[in-house]
């Protein structure tokens, strides 16, 4: 075990340290800028919109560059020469918080989105450059292991630097995990497919949306895998933005409290990611997929049926989480053991494509059911009971195989 994880250990580190980059800087500008003189058009709560949004739309925009640079180029170049650029970047952002110009954090925050979205799908694709077929699963579920806890980390750290805030203290860290990711990324080895020039030649969103689509039906499994992870980062989203109205109206517990639930779902997802992803080995265990949304839909159930104490709710997020990241690792497996060859990196900026749109609705689902129940968290859980209960079905009536895996899986146990 030790063996297989120090084949990735290079590429984990620079990914937890991307992440952590991308969280600790929006939080950051989050958390300080409240104390700064916003343009009168701008409130907090659009500040707030603002910074998610130059995370999500680049996504939308430049992945299928990043999938071009992914299929064309050296990925482990990609990689490293956009992680250099993540040097100047937090130069921008540090120049921002001195002069407390909002207006400069957020094009910083913008690059931030924009790198990130350029490198994501060689990242993504060295997966399989390092571990081959046989590491789909351990790769992509430490992966996303190390995804989560540069969420948790970089979101944690941003609120405790700001309630001790100091511009050394928060450049050396932005500029220190920076230079950190670069050095992290040139110890990257990893051996490639030949680079390929006949990639998607379009970069119009829509059209690339498209290709792909029919690219992947092709290949079994590959549209259901993108399918299932985006529906986990739709649902997921819901929770987290639900989770904070339900301890506000319900619990009426402090924003610090609310806090530690988001920090408690991160815990969840990180170690049904990696629990999921070291027992299932080399295999791509599809048979997980039906009882892990089932879990999901009664943990939603017991949310919405059952009174429970506020340390009952958290344990229910942290349950529920858990288990979403259980159903998350076969997803991206299936991606990643799937034969793309060098459309592997086009596949992969279409699956980032496809996940910030899913995120999109899942917002725009929540705007909507909040609105029209006067913010019943309630409501909220109904309707995430209902998308996991299509998703199931989806699932359980497409593919006979799942069926047969997840009972001979259950037999065996």
């Amino acid at each position: 075990m030790a063996q297989k994880l120090n084949k990735w250990l290079a590429l984990f580190i620079t990914n937890f340290l991307g992440v952590f980059n991308d969280n600790f800087l929006k939080n950051s500008i989050i958390f300080v800028a409240i104390t700064w003189t916003l343009p009168a058009w701008m409130t907090h709560s659009q500040l707030i919109s603002i910074i998610g949004s130059c995370l999500v739309l680049p996504y939308l925009i430049f992945s299928p560059l990043g999938g071009r640079f992914a299929v064309r180029y050296s990925k482990l170049k990609v990689f490293r020469v956009l992680k250099l650029i993540e040097v100047p970047i937090m130069l921008i952002a540090c120049v921002a918080f001195y002069f407390q110009w909002i207006e400069l954090a957020i094009i910083a925050m913008l690059l931030m989105g924009t790198q990130s979205s350029l490198y994501s799908p060689s990242k993504y694709s060295l997966i399989r450059d390092i571990g081959g077929e046989e590491g789909a699963s351990f790769g992509s579920g430490l992966f996303e292991t190390m995804a989560f806890l540069g969420i948790l980390f970089g979101t944690f750290f941003a609120s405790v630097v700001s309630d001790n805030y100091s511009l050394w203290l928060f450049s050396v860290i932005i500029i220190g995990v920076a230079v950190l990711g670069y050095f992290s990324a040139k110890s990257i080895r990893a051996k490639e497919l030949p680079e390929e020039k006949s990639g998607s030649e379009t970069l119009n969103p829509i059209k690339f949306l498209k290709e792909n689509y029919l690219f992947a039906k092709s290949h079994r499994l590959v549209n259901s895998a993108v399918l299932g992870a985006s529906a986990f980062w739709l649902i997921s989203n819901m929770v987290q933005m639900n989770a904070i109205i339900h301890c506000k109206n319900h619990y009426e517990v402090s924003n610090s409290a609310t806090g530690m639930v988001m920090a408690f779902a991160a815990i969840g997802i990180a170690l049904g990611t990696s629990i999921t992803g070291r027992l299932s080995g080399a295999t791509v265990r599809k048979g997980l997929i039906l009882p892990a949304i089932l879990g999901m839909i009664l943990i939603l159930a017991v949310m919405l049926l059952i009174p429970v104490s506020f340390v009952g709710f958290v344990l229910l997020v942290t349950l529920f989480a858990f288990v979403a990241g259980v159903f998350q690792v076969p997803c991206m497996a299936m991606v990643q053991h799937a034969d793309l060859g060098r459309k592997r990196g086009d596949t992969i900026a279409y699956l980032n494509m496809v996940n910030f749109i899913f995120i999109l609705i899942g917002t725009a689902m929540f705007s909507l059911t909040t609105a029209i129940t006067d913010e019943n968290s309630f409501a909220v859980f109904a309707v995430l009971i209902g998308l996991c209960v299509l998703l199931f079905a989806y699932f359980f009536f497409r593919y006979k195989d799942f069926r047969v895996e997840t009972k001979t899986m259950f037999q065996k146990a």
